[in-house]
């Protein structure tokens, strides 16, 4: 069963590591992603990222997404944390754990949860901006083609 977290608090990395694997001998190798807020917006510098996400709807797909990728790499273990709130530059604000008895279904279910999550988990991301302005961040083409890699109907 996944650890499933949206909160507004940081997270501590080396304590969800220890908490993924804690008293398994049957893993071979975790795979981990940590998502930073970057402080540069393209050709704006940026103060702030507010994250808002639909309470309930939000757990639910995550743990859905999370259910998939335990089904496909048989994994041993999973975490997906998401914060939420006013983050600032460097701050985290995701972290993606898939425990595994091999690397390489570590790696790919790693890829596939963070692939995911940006694309399927209902999160609304706002840029503040250091000059005042704000924007609200529109999907990205790449990352749908990121997560279309995963769709088991591509060839």
């Amino acid at each position: 069963m996944a650890t499933i977290r949206v909160q507004q608090a940081d997270f501590d990395i080396g304590a969800e590591l220890a908490a993924v694997s804690a008293g398994r001998t049957d893993i071979g190798g975790i795979g981990c992603f940590v998502g930073t807020v970057r402080g540069d917006g393209g050709d704006r510098a940026i103060a702030a990222m507010l994250l808002e996400h639909y309470p309930g709807m939000t757990e639910r797909a995550m743990a859905r997404i999370a259910a998939q990728a335990e089904q496909r790499w048989a994994l041993l273990g999973c975490t997906l944390i998401h914060r939420v709130g006013r983050l600032t530059p460097g701050e985290t604000i995701v972290c993606v754990l898939a425990a595994a008895a091999h690397r390489q279904a570590a790696l790919d279910a790693t890829a596939f949860l963070i692939d995911w999550l940006k694309t399927r988990a209902p999160f609304w991301k706002k840029e503040i901006f250091t000059d005042g302005g704000e924007v609200w961040v529109e999907a990205h083409a790449t990352d749908e083609d990121s997560a279309a890699r995963w769709d088991e109907n591509t060839p």
